[in-house]
C-alpha cells in the first residue's frame, strides 16, 4: 500500500473546501469578489476578444468562400474523417459549361452561338480562378486561424481557468497568514 499522508490530505481538502465556499459566496453575492491584478484583467479581456473575433472572422470567411451551407457541412465531415474533399465545379464553371453547350446548339458560326461559347469559356476560367482562390484562402488564411484557436487560444483559456481557480486559494493562504500573525 502506498504511503498515505493524512495531514497532506486534510490540508488539501480544507484548502479546496475554502475555495468552494468563497466561490459560492461570491456567486450568491454574500461576499465581495477578490479583485484581480489590472494587467491580468486587461489581458483576460483581450484574450476573450481575440477568441471571439477570430471565431467570427473564420466563420464569416468560410461562409463567403463557400456560400452553400450543404457544401460547408460536407467539407467539414470529409475533413473530420480525413478523406479528400470531393472535387466539385463552381457555379461559374457550371454556367460556363451550359453556355458552351448552348453555343454549340446555336452553332459556333452564328453571332449568338459564338458569343455564348466565348463567354462560357471566360466563365469557366473565372470559375477555375475562384476555386483556386478558395483553396489558397483556406490554406493560407482559415487554417492558421483554426490552428490559433485550437492551439494558443486553447492554452490561454486553460491557463486563465487555472489562474481563476487558484485565486481563492491564494487569498485563503494570505488570510490565514494574517490570522497567524495576529495570534502571535
Amino acid at each position: 500500500m502506498p504511503d498515505f499522508d493524512v495531514k497532506k490530505f486534510v490540508k488539501g481538502a480544507g484548502s479546496t473546501l475554502s475555495r468552494v465556499v468563497q466561490l459560492t459566496e461570491e456567486k450568491l453575492g454574500t461576499s465581495e469578489k477578490t479583485e484581480m491584478d489590472a494587467r491580468f484583467e486587461h489581458l483576460s479581456e483581450r484574450s476573450d476578444s481575440a477568441k471571439l473575433w477570430t471565431e467570427k472572422i473564420m466563420r464569416d470567411t468560410e461562409a463567403a468562400l463557400i456560400p452553400n451551407p450543404a457544401n460547408r457541412v460536407e467539407d467539414f465531415i470529409f475533413e473530420k474523417i480525413e478523406k479528400q474533399k470531393p472535387k466539385r465545379l463552381s457555379n461559374l464553371e457550371y454556367l460556363g459549361l451550359d453556355m458552351i453547350e448552348g453555343g454549340g446548339e446555336f452553332g459556333q458560326d452564328g453571332p449568338y452561338g459564338s458569343a455564348l461559347i466565348k463567354v462560357g469559356q471566360a466563365e469557366q476560367k473565372l470559375g477555375s480562378c475562384e476555386r483556386d482562390f478558395i483553396g489558397s484562402a483556406g490554406m493560407c488564411f482559415i487554417q492558421p486561424l483554426k490552428k490559433f484557436l485550437e492551439g494558443e487560444m486553447k492554452t490561454i483559456t486553460k491557463e486563465k481557468g487555472v489562474l481563476e481557480s487558484k485565486r481563492p486559494k491564494e487569498i485563503y493562504e494570505w488570510h490565514n497568514l494574517n490570522l497567524t500573525d495576529r495570534l502571535k
